[in-house]
């Protein structure tokens, strides 16, 4: 698999070296805006990745920041036309939310999981997915075959060229729980042991015996990106919405909680072991 780049990533890029040219030119957003001729509410959602830009927008606003360097001018525009692009999850849209995670993973170069139930989606096999998705008889057999399909196919950035560098760190709970029953948890704990083998995968186990953590709030997923412009961000999942977090303070709470268990979890070794004991209790 290709890897692909991220819209979002992309416009919030853009955003950021709009909202440096403005400052580069002496101009307040609201003197911009009157100069554009637009509301000052549209430039605020541009500078803030909250919307594209129209090319003929784009080209006003780096005619006004006298941007006049060719490269710079089309590099921009390149950057307008890759934000307003759909990745192979916006047919997943109604599975994966408006401001997907697999958006995000698309262009990220390491990705780090917490997971405090389950198995990390990036891990986890067809049965299991299909065993989370049935439990409670919550959906209908199409909206879990969609679910399905479309887990598997957000999981082979791990398996493409220059695959992200996959940081996963697993509650003792989430190798202990039987989804789908005892045949799919062995099936699924074999998947870990044989994906904790590649260079690219760093997994981990936090046994019970730990003790108290700063993680117990619940899981979260914070991405890092390759272009230093790229500030990380950190993704979390409610029963009802998806949370990306941007905020330099609040990423850096997240940084602390991950370091923290990361510390309390098992070396790599111990923890593919920690799994073979699970497995080995099962049969």
């Amino acid at each position: 698999m290709q890897r692909s780049y991220s819209p979002s990533v992309r416009r919030r890029r853009l955003a950021a070296e709009l909202r440096k040219a403005r400052e580069a030119a002496g101009l307040t957003g609201a003197q911009a805006a009157r100069n554009l001729e637009w509301p000052h509410s549209k430039l605020t959602k541009i500078e803030g990745a909250q919307q594209g830009v129209k090319t003929a927008d784009l080209t006003a606003a780096m005619d006004l920041y006298a941007i006049t360097d060719q490269d710079t001018r089309e590099a921009m525009l390149r950057l307008a036309r890759e934000s307003k692009e759909r990745g192979w999850w916006w047919k997943y849209r109604d599975i994966f939310g408006e401001r997907a995670l697999p958006d995000w993973e698309a262009e990220a170069s390491g990705i780090r999981c917490w997971q405090a139930q389950l198995v990390p989606g990036l891990l986890q096999t067809p049965d299991y997915i299909e065993a989370v998705f049935r439990a409670g008889d919550a959906h209908d057999d199409s909206v879990v075959t969609r679910h399905v399909k479309g887990r598997i196919e957000r999981q082979q950035i791990l398996h493409g060229v220059r695959p992200p560098r996959f940081s996963a760190i697993l509650d003792e709970g989430a190798i202990r729980r039987q989804i789908g029953g005892r045949n799919v948890l062995l099936e699924q704990l074999e998947h870990l042991c044989n994906m904790a083998t590649r260079h690219n995968i760093d997994l981990r186990v936090l046994p019970f015996d730990s003790g108290e953590h700063q993680a117990s709030n619940g899981s979260f997923t914070i991405l890092d990106f390759p272009n230093p412009a790229d500030i990380p961000v950190a993704f979390t999942e409610t029963v009802t919405s998806s949370l990306v977090v941007e905020e330099p303070a609040e990423l850096a709470s997240y940084n602390d909680v991950w370091a923290n268990v990361q510390g309390a979890a098992l070396t790599a070794a111990r923890s593919v072991e920690s799994i073979r004991q699970v497995m080995r209790d099962l049969t």
